[in-house]
């Protein structure tokens, strides 16, 4: 079931599950320590997909002001879940959910340099080039 909800109509559990997915994923998976926790939570919308009681699917909507536009973060997919379609539907929750909630604006996302082309399949376009951050290949990309 798809859930699209502001940090203070997220339960105790939902945050947990949500955190503990991202530190999975971005810590653990990836070999990556960084400031996972970093205050822009409690403004975003989260975007969440649970199968069974259990999360496989989640990103964040951060409004204007940690970028000049809306942005897209945070995007995970369980690894068993991967190659199952479950990233693109994810995707385009989130971009109805920053239609529905911002209306139609350009939207911001940092992405993992191997994803561009994914991105590109929204629209997303490269306006960066590509960076180091926390040690992963990155570039921001733009869909207007």
């Amino acid at each position: 079931m798809w859930t699209c909800k502001k940090f203070h109509e997220l339960t105790v559990n939902e945050l947990y599950e949500a955190l503990k997915l991202r530190a999975d994923v971005f810590v653990v998976e990836q070999n990556c320590v960084y400031p996972d926790i970093d205050n822009y939570d409690q403004a975003s919308l989260h975007i969440s997909y649970n199968q069974d009681d259990d999360l496989q699917a989640y990103c964040r909507i951060v409004p204007a002001g940690k970028y000049e536009e809306v942005s897209i973060g945070r995007v995970i997919v369980r690894k068993e879940k991967r190659g199952s379609g479950l990233a693109q539907e994810l995707i385009k929750q989130a971009l109805q959910a920053v239609e529905s909630e911002y209306g139609q604006q350009p939207i911001r996302l940092c992405a993992q340099a191997h994803l561009q082309s994914f991105y590109g399949s929204f629209g997303f376009q490269a306006i960066s080039e590509e960076f180091l951050e926390d040690g992963i290949p990155h570039i921001y990309m733009l869909k207007k």
